[in-house]
């Protein structure tokens, strides 16, 4: 079976990352830089989404410190 001009032989085994950059190259029809720019948008899209989990995170965090202190540790915060 001949693989299309833009896909690899059928018995080359891709690696996870060759794998998702195939679907990309594939979504965008063979369009290399817009398989490219939606990989990165998605990548991007997908830290900001892990940066405010992690910041959500925190926060509850720091107030379940604040609600576990004793009235006497929250007077010497308060000075």
């Amino acid at each position: 079976m001949h693989a299309r001009p833009f896909e690899p032989p059928v018995e080359v085994k891709l690696s996870e990352a060759e794998t998702i950059a195939l679907a990309y190259h594939r979504a965008a029809q063979g369009d290399a830089w817009t398989a490219l720019v939606r990989a990165v948008e998605d990548a991007l899209a997908d830290l900001a989404e892990a940066e405010r989990r992690t910041m959500g995170r925190d926060r509850l965090i720091s107030r379940g410190y604040v609600r576990s202190a004793t009235d006497r540790t929250v007077a010497r915060i308060a000075r």
